[in-house]
């Protein structure tokens, strides 16, 4: 069902979207490719076709657009958002006192996956040589909590809340106790949970809670509560490509448009002639379900576009949504001098003049 490139399939920037396969992966504008033609790097060239476009912003999330880029880049900003990002939680737990129904080991993970609300470039990474928590790294808190019955509660009542004082531990009762200079540091904004109502557990007359909290700064390849997102994800843009030989039967319009995500397929209230609403074709779902119907065969053809990229991030913890594709590039572009300094080094080890080049672990 491919359709000619005269219909608008570019097989140099599209992915051939087909019923049971899928063609023209990977990329070929690079040298020597094509006889006769100059596909080389140009700083130029990149600049002119790069493009980041913000689709939609909120407290949490991000959507854009990232236009211009190889796979291997896109992919790469990915990864980083995942587990490369730093952030600061809660690493060690030690338990004073837990007569709760939760275990220490379980009660302890369940606190340490609540996302702190500090910023980690106020914090130093520990030195993995020297495990000494000091004020530079390490940020203390203290979850104290014990479940009594309330003096006054109505005597009809079953609502544990109503019933007990402490009957849910909650994120919001961690308590911040600064060390050093960190009251003076973080004066601005003192750490605290993103979230305050995350239940950390439940509590009944007689049970008690007792735990010192030490949080450091990391990333998400050291564990996963370090990973600054709850998701990071992209998909490449959807491209359909209607044949003008073929065009799609007047009687069919309504059928061939139920093929397609809602909004994506516009038919003409008179003529009945079926168009595709670009702006709306980036939400097609690309279920194929259209190469069912043999009635369109050669009608349509379903691409996608291989240098645009649909991003989708949701942020958990301090980094607004915003922030971390900015941060995703920080740390390549350190990634990118180390490996530049070790090139570097390697060259004027061929000159006769070594030196050595610590490369970052990952």
């Amino acid at each position: 069902m491919a359709l000619p490139s005269t219909n608008g399939f570019d097989p140099r920037r599209h992915v051939g979207v087909h019923a049971e396969r899928v063609s023209h992966v990977s990329s070929t504008d690079f040298p020597g490719h094509y006889p006769g033609e100059d596909h080389s790097w140009n700083l130029a060239k990149f600049q002119e076709k790069l493009a980041v476009n913000v689709e939609r912003l909120s407290n949490r999330s991000i959507d854009f657009d990232l236009i211009g880029v190889d796979a291997s880049i896109a992919n790469a900003f990915r990864r980083i958002l995942i587990a490369e990002v730093p952030t600061v939680c809660i690493e060690r737990a030690y338990v004073w006192d837990n007569t709760s129904v939760i275990v220490d080991e379980v009660l302890s993970l369940r606190i340490a996956l609540v996302p702190l609300n500090v910023d980690p470039a106020l914090l130093d990474f520990k030195d993995p040589q020297n495990d000494q928590a000091t004020d530079r790294n390490t940020l203390v808190f203290r979850l104290r909590a014990a479940c009594q019955r309330r003096k006054n509660a109505p005597k009809d009542t079953t609502d544990p809340t109503k019933l007990f004082v402490n009957s849910e531990v909650l994120s919001s009762q961690l308590e911040w106790m600064p060390q050093g200079e960190q009251a003076t540091v973080l004066a601005s904004c003192p750490p605290a949970p993103t979230n305050p109502n995350i239940v950390l557990a439940k509590l009944r007359p007689g049970q008690e809670i007792d735990m010192e909290l030490h949080a450091i700064k990391s990333v998400g390849k050291d564990h996963a509560k370090f990973c600054p997102v709850a998701t990071a994800s992209y998909r490449l843009l959807p491209k359909i490509i209607l044949n003008p030989q073929k065009p799609v039967p007047p009687d069919l319009a309504e059928k061939f448009q139920k093929c397609f995500s809602p909004g994506v397929i516009r038919i003409h209230p008179r003529t009945k002639e079926v168009t595709v609403d670009e702006k709306s074709a980036r939400f097609e779902s690309m279920s194929r379900e259209v190469y069912r119907h043999p009635e369109f065969e050669g009608c349509v053809q379903l691409a996608r576009v291989r240098d645009h990229f649909l991003f989708n991030i949701e942020s958990e913890g301090f980094y607004p949504p915003e922030r971390l594709l900015h941060e995703a590039v920080s740390v390549m572009r350190t990634k990118i001098a180390a490996l530049r300094r070790a090139a570097e080094a390697l060259l004027d080890d061929s000159r006769g003049r070594a030196e050595d080049v610590e490369m970052a672990e990952g």
